[in-house]
């Protein structure tokens, strides 16, 4: 017998991750959801997982290659979707430019591009020291 179902929140970037993941899965998102939640539920309960140990990985304190093969995909899979958090919210451009930075990039021509930053935003670093 199914159980009713309980509303939840959940953040944008997961919303929009089980959004994406259902209509690739033919699911809906909420059963999206559910289906990543028992995902989880039995990754904690498997005796080839050691959460305890996956979670002093992450916080630093033990090795990675210590882990078993399940259990550094775990890592990696905590690894990925941290780094891609940090890369959508970071705007190197944006950082050099203020500080005055020169930088070069891959153009989407593949030829490299310096970019210099305006006069203004050098002068601007000078007259804060």
């Amino acid at each position: 017998m199914a159980t009713a179902a309980a509303p939840i929140r959940l953040d944008r970037e997961l919303a929009a991750a089980a959004r994406d993941a259902a209509q690739t899965m033919s699911r809906s998102v909420a059963e999206q959801v559910s289906h990543w939640a028992r995902l989880g539920r039995e990754l904690e309960r498997s005796p080839q997982v050691s959460v305890a140990q996956v979670q002093a990985v992450l916080r630093g304190d033990a090795p990675y290659d210590g882990l078993g093969v399940q259990e550094q995909a775990v890592v990696r899979t905590h690894w990925d979707e941290s780094l891609a958090a940090t890369l959508a919210t970071l705007n190197l451009a944006q950082a050099f430019e203020a500080e005055g930075h020169r930088y070069a990039e891959l153009g989407a021509d593949g030829q490299i591009h310096v970019s210099t930053p305006a006069p203004k935003a050098a002068a601007k670093k000078k007259r804060v020291r």
